[in-house]
């Protein structure tokens, strides 16, 4: 049976594309996208020409079984998302399941992916991390699943957009105040931008601002990890390691 790889492409910045990943646009048969406008410019910007069929999240099951039949003819077919891992608040994940199903091999060709990127530099990552991805944007429903989230014994990691990132900050702030996040917005891109606070200073920084642009990906520190950092940092300061 023929192969699907699921490709994972920059968040932003094109030279985080992986040699594997050109590799695999170069050798298959088709290239299946979310969106094959956005692709496209991914592949010509690489000198890549091939067949495309869409593949988006309101019509990802009917498109899989395009894409499963293309398969049945012995052509092997790329699947990338707009941006970073596709199934990770992506499509992809519908037609990697329907795909091995049908009996074909299901290839990861893994790439930048906005919840790695802010989890590796948000210094807290712990042994336990939640990635729920965008909460709901009715205000009752985002605010109970948020105090779910922020009463387990792991960190978390949200997406948001930035027409709700002010309103989610401030929902962040009223359940714990105090509570350490890391917001990163435009990750990998020309104007990123990586915070670090508390939810009150970071939603204080981002309440002034006259306009709030970019994807944003923030962090939710667990109880537990603040408390070790507060412990790591005060047993440091008695052995001599910061300067009072």
């Amino acid at each position: 049976m023929s192969e699907l790889y699921i490709v994972g492409t920059p968040i932003g910045n094109l030279g985080d594309i992986t040699f594997r990943a050109l590799e695999i646009f170069k050798a298959v048969d088709v290239v299946a996208a979310e969106d094959t406008r956005h692709t496209l410019e991914l592949l010509t910007h690489f000198e890549i020409r091939k067949p495309m069929i869409s593949c988006r999240a309101q019509n990802e099951e009917f498109a899989a079984q395009k894409i499963i039949a293309i398969l049945d003819q012995g052509q092997t077919v790329a699947y990338a998302s707009d941006a970073g891992e596709p199934g990770i608040s992506d499509p992809g994940a519908i037609l990697a399941g329907l795909a091995r199903k049908a009996g074909h091999k299901v290839v990861p060709v893994p790439g930048p992916s906005a919840f790695a990127a802010l989890v590796s530099v948000a210094g807290a990552g712990g042994k336990t991390l939640v990635f729920e991805g965008f909460l709901s944007p009715k205000p009752g429903r985002r605010r109970s699943r948020l105090r779910e989230l922020m009463a387990m014994d792991a960190a978390v990691v949200l997406y948001e957009s930035p027409y709700r990132v002010v309103k989610l900050l401030q929902d962040i702030a009223d359940i714990d105040s105090e509570r350490r996040i890391v917001v990163g917005r435009e990750l990998t891109k020309v104007h990123e931008e990586i915070n670090d606070g508390t939810a009150a200073e970071i939603l204080a920084d981002y309440s002034s601002r006259n306009k709030v642009l970019g994807e944003f990906a923030i962090f939710i520190s667990s109880n537990k990890n603040v408390k070790l950092l507060n412990e790591y940092s005060d047993n440091n300061k008695e052995e001599g390691y910061y300067d009072d």
